[in-house]
């Protein structure tokens, strides 16, 4: 099996003799054997730190999670520097947490939450903070400063959450450079290895955002300030 990995903007070839591992496995096997200098990220190698996401053929996946086929091209995540080969700096990723407020804001945060009422943000509950969605994003080629995916979906799991007591704090905060610079292609949804739609979640943060008085920006230019009330005769 050919490995091909890109590093410092080459593409550096390998023939490793495993098959049917992962490629995390791979990368150890190449690390130990051939090259002592590649250099990647793990952690758990079980799909929950999220440390060793990558890019493989152009798509974002977990490399203790992904099998590897003959001739893949491994690359780093986009839209994060990388430190070297397979190792991205996810600092200024994970800051937009901090901007995004995406914690929680309760005065009662132990009572009792329903069923009905647990299963509605459980989902978002399960992000592991791989960066996958970040890499996959195309808004970062025109704007830097985009909140991005997974912050806007750790946002809307405590907005949707029955004991959040700062909803209108929340849903503020991702106002500028936050959900209405979302393009809803969706690039995100199929790259999360944990089932998580950041577009829906960004499309509710919109309708949140409407109900407490918040419209696009653009349809707000549009409109030039005029109103657009019941006409007279």
């Amino acid at each position: 099996m050919i490995l091909n990995i890109m590093r410092d903007g080459e593409k550096v070839s390998y023939k490793v003799a495993q098959k049917d591992v992962t490629l995390l496995q791979l990368l150890n096997e190449i690390k130990t054997t051939q090259d002592a200098t590649l250099s990647f990220s793990s952690d758990c190698r079980s799909s929950v730190c999220g440390s060793c996401a990558m890019r493989v053929n152009g798509k974002e996946v977990l490399a203790c999670a992904y099998k590897p086929q003959s001739g893949d091209v491994v690359e780093p995540l986009r839209n994060v520097p990388v430190i070297r080969d397979l190792v991205v700096d996810m600092e200024k990723a994970l800051s937009f947490n901090i901007v995004a407020t995406t914690w929680a804001v309760c005065r009662d945060a132990l009572s009792a939450v329903s069923p009905e009422d647990a299963v509605i943000n459980e989902v978002q509950s399960d992000c592991i903070l791989c960066g996958a969605c970040y890499s996959a994003c195309p808004v970062y080629a025109v704007n830097s400063e985009f909140i991005g995916p997974f912050a806007l979906t750790r946002n809307w799991r405590y907005v949707s959450d029955v004991r959040e007591d700062d909803v209108a704090g929340k849903i503020a905060a991702v106002q500028t450079n936050g959900v209405w610079d979302c393009t809803l292609c969706g690039e995100c949804v199929p790259v999360c290895p944990q089932g998580i739609a950041p577009k829906t979640d960004i499309d509710m943060l919109r309708n949140k955002s409407n109900v407490l008085g918040y419209m696009d920006p653009k349809y707000a230019s549009f409109g030039g300030g005029l109103d657009f009330g019941a006409p007279s005769f």
